[in-house]
Parts: C-alpha cells; sequence; structure tokens
C-alpha cells in the first residue's frame, strides 16, 4: 500500500499542468508533449503507433523501427490477413477530449472494420483501446501489437506463474522467440498454423503461463522501465525475441476468442513509463489500473 500510495503521489504531481491532449500536425500525424514524454503519433500518416519517443526527465529517446503500441499481425484461425497492419490504408481523427481515434475500413479479403483509440490517462501512461465489427465470423480472432524499443531496453521480462507469480528474463538460454500464454489451453490457437504463413514465419518457443498480462522493457543502466499491461481477458499471450536480439521488442496478443459477425468487441492495454521501478510497484501500477473508470 505505501508503494502504491508513493507511486500515486509522483503521478499526481506530474499531471499537474500537464498537457495531456494530441496535436494534429501536417500530413495526417500527431505530436504529443506530456511534460514527461514527447513525440509523435502515426509519422507521415502512417498507421504506425508512437515513433521519435523522447524521455523528457533523462532525454533518452525509447521508441524505434515502427514505434511503440504498433498495430502489427492480425489473424483469424489459421489465416492473416495481409502482411501487417501497419501498412494498410487508415484514417485518423482527433476525439474532442484530445485522444486519436484510428480506422481501418473492411475491404474484400478483411472482412471486418478495426479501429484504436490512443489516449493518456497521465503524463507517463497511454491507453490505448481496439476494437473490431465483423461483417463475417472471425474464429480464434488476434490483434497481435508490437512495440518496438531503442537499444538500450536490453532487460525484457514477463510476469509468469513459475511455482510462484515472479517476474521471468527472456535469455536466450530459453529460445529465440518466446510466447507466454494465458492459459496451457490456447497453445493450440497459437500452434494453429498461424505464425508458419509467410513472408517471415515465427517459431515460438512456449514458456510458462502469466501470472498476469504485464511485460516489462529496461535499461538497466539508467533504470528507465516501460511496462506493458492489460486485463486478463483481453491479452492471451504476451511474446518477445530473447532479450539481447535486435529488435528490443514486446508483443501482445488481443482478443484470442471467436467473434461473430456484427458483433463489436474491444480489448485494452496500456503502456506505462517508469524511473526505476520495483516490482511491487509495477504490480501496484498494474492493480491502478484494473481499477481505474471503464476497466
Amino acid at each position: 500500500m505505501k508503494q502504491l500510495i508513493a507511486l500515486m503521489v509522483t503521478l499526481v504531481c506530474a499531471a499537474l499542468g500537464a498537457d495531456l491532449r494530441f496535436k494534429p500536425v501536417a500530413g495526417a500525424e500527431f505530436e504529443f508533449d506530456t511534460g514527461v514524454l514527447r513525440g509523435k503519433l502515426r509519422p507521415g500518416g502512417k498507421s504506425h503507433g508512437l515513433s521519435s519517443v523522447v524521455h523528457i526527465p533523462s532525454g533518452a529517446t525509447l521508441s524505434r523501427s515502427v514505434g511503440l503500441f504498433t498495430h502489427y499481425r492480425v489473424f483469424s484461425a489459421n489465416h492473416r490477413y495481409g502482411p501487417a497492419a501497419y501498412g494498410w490504408p487508415s484514417e485518423a481523427t482527433l476525439r474532442d477530449d484530445g485522444a486519436v481515434e484510428v480506422r481501418w475500413p473492411a475491404t474484400a479479403d478483411r472482412p471486418f472494420e478495426l479501429w484504436a483509440v490512443y489516449r493518456w490517462s497521465d503524463p507517463a501512461a497511454l491507453d490505448l483501446e481496439t476494437g473490431v465489427r465483423p461483417q463475417a465470423d472471425l474464429p480464434d480472432f488476434e490483434v497481435f501489437v508490437g512495440s518496438y524499443f531503442a537499444e538500450q531496453f536490453t532487460n525484457s521480462l514477463v510476469y509468469v506463474q513459475a511455482g510462484k507469480p515472479a517476474f521471468l528474463a527472456a535469455e536466450k538460454s530459453d529460445g529465440d522467440w518466446q510466447m507466454f500464454p494465458r492459459d496451457p489451453a490456447l497453445v493450440p490457437l497459437i500452434q494453429d498454423g498461424r505464425w508458419n504463413i509467410e513472408p517471415n514465419p515465427v517459431r515460438w518457443v512456449m514458456r510458462p503461463s502469466l501470472a498476469q498480462p504485464i511485460a516489462v522493457r529496461r535499461d538497466p543502466q539508467s533504470g528507465t522501465t516501460a511496462v506493458l499491461m492489460a486485463p486478463q481477458q483481453d491479452c492471451f499471450a504476451i511474446s518477445t525475441p530473447h532479450q539481447a536480439d535486435g529488435h528490443y521488442s514486446l508483443y501482445l496478443s488481443l482478443f484470442g476468442r471467436t467473434i461473430q459477425a456484427g458483433q463489436i468487441a474491444r480489448a485494452r492495454a496500456r503502456l506505462v513509463i517508469a524511473s526505476s521501478p520495483t516490482d511491487g510497484q509495477i504490480l501496484a501500477l498494474y492493480q491502478a489500473y484494473l481499477r481505474a473508470p471503464g476497466r
């Protein structure tokens, strides 16, 4: 409780005077400066997440490649919808509350409308809601959301149930590409052939089950830490390359269930940037997230 109170006091203090609205700029992209984080959303109007992200207190760049919280692969049972969602045409609008809504329309080969809402909940925490409305049934539907961090984020850990709940490092000795399912019963869905499809198939090594959907990328020199989290019912797996791999990435597998035609389904996640948080403080952040309105 003391850890949670101290952390919440820090966040409240940081929020005083913070600007938590995205701002449109030329080229259908958006920029942000929360006082803790500065950067872009949808650089060049592309369907990327947060890019050129700078941690203002340290001056360190946090993101690389196609950014943080980027919608990457989209699947249904043994089927992949194109190489990557970040290559699909999309439209984005600024909501009245300063959030950005992105929409990918249905097409002949994608029988669903997909959308995402990016919203700052405080200067160091970004909420992402992903929604889908299918025109046909989507068996074992999955949206795979990727976050690509700068090279100094060499430590990758996932919160697992291995005897007792603990953060487990993704060591190379345990496999090049590692996936942590919410439940062993979900492994057949993961291994239904969706990850064998060209281009760039991935051979995942199954690792211990999640205790909660929480994962960490950390710069061990500065202590700057990115925490990814999601409600348990919304995220059915977390995956990562071994922590020294040059992708420096983390992935959330959202939905993981059949969505019927005409049904609207949503999945939520949060990204928090913190300075040298303890495991207890990370868990306190997660519990605060679950108690927040709308969760």
